[in-house]
């Protein structure tokens, strides 16, 4: 049995489509079952509620061999690092309770880093915290999601741009959605492994974000350029659009470690995954960008 948190996320459902490819025994814990599609519901054990919840967890635990652990994002909480470890704590604790031999979690790359990095901080507590399970653990390493760029769709079309803080002529570490779940189900599927490890999982692309807007501009057809912008600049957005300082505070804190290299001691040693930029424009970016122009 693999229990599978966060089924209707990004990670979790393209997860939980190759699971169930390969036929495996799932249960999986959701707060909305009606999310999931009536193909995927009708072959899953869902459980109903949140996995911070520790009565939740011992629902969903038993005789469970394997968990995938991803924690959703609140920009309510108190601090990223309170939100994450209060998940961290409750399935760390049931794991142990209910002796899960193996965990997969969802984490950052640039462990070790030696100042204060916001959300991706959070992410290494929440990895320490679910090392004293005594399980089996891979903490999957990850640096800038191309899928957040999905969320400029409008300003790559109406002002021809995309925006990070980050220098436009210094390599930015890359990974998408779908090589983080197959990166997940592989360890989901072969139990051989042991210890408690932090695993990079990067994609194949060495590109500046001046290099990603070349790319960009070339799978849709039109221009498209980098802007930078400055950490106080994005602080000042983030508020307008109703962030709380804390909130600001760790966001702004990650992309001001992501920008001095934070993930350059885990790029140099990771195994590319097979999903290289161009090809993530091609098959993500561009039908998005076109479905929101009709």
């Amino acid at each position: 049995m693999i229990v599978v948190t966060t089924p209707t996320g990004q990670i979790g459902s393209r997860l939980l489509g190759q699971l169930l490819d390969q036929d495996k025994e799932i249960r999986v814990i959701v707060r909305d079952a009606s999310r999931l599609d009536d193909s995927v519901r009708e072959r899953v054990e869902t459980i109903d509620g949140s996995h911070d919840d520790p009565a939740v967890l011992d629902r969903a635990l038993p005789g469970a061999e394997a968990l995938f652990w991803l924690v959703p994002p609140n920009p309510q909480a108190p601090s990223a690092e309170v939100h994450y470890l209060h998940f961290a704590r409750a399935g760390a604790a049931a794991i142990a309770r209910h002796e899960v031999g193996h965990v997969v979690g969802v984490s950052s790359a640039g462990h070790g880093w030696p100042t204060p990095a916001g959300v991706l901080s959070a992410a290494f507590a929440m990895d320490a915290e679910l090392g004293t399970s005594g399980a089996a653990y891979r903490a999957l390493s990850m640096p800038f999601y191309m899928e957040n760029l999905l969320r400029q769709l409008d300003a790559i079309r109406g002002q021809r741009a995309f925006y990070l803080t980050c220098a436009g002529d210094l390599p930015l570490a890359l990974i998408t959605t779908r090589d983080i779940a197959g990166t997940a189900a592989d360890l989901l599927t072969d139990l051989s492994w042991t210890g408690q490890e932090n695993l990079p999982v990067f994609g194949p692309d060495r590109l500046t974000p001046d290099g990603m807007a070349e790319v960009i501009s070339q799978e849709l057809g039109r221009p498209v350029t980098y802007r930078r912008m400055s950490i106080d600049d994005y602080a000042s957005l983030l508020h307008s659009q109703g962030a709380g300082d804390q909130t600001v505070k760790d966001v702004t804190e990650a992309f001001a470690a992501q920008g001095h290299g934070i993930y350059d001691a885990d790029w140099a040693t990771a195994k590319p995954t097979p999903t290289d930029f161009r090809t993530w424009c091609r098959e993500v970016l561009k039908p998005a960008a076109d479905a929101r122009a009709s």
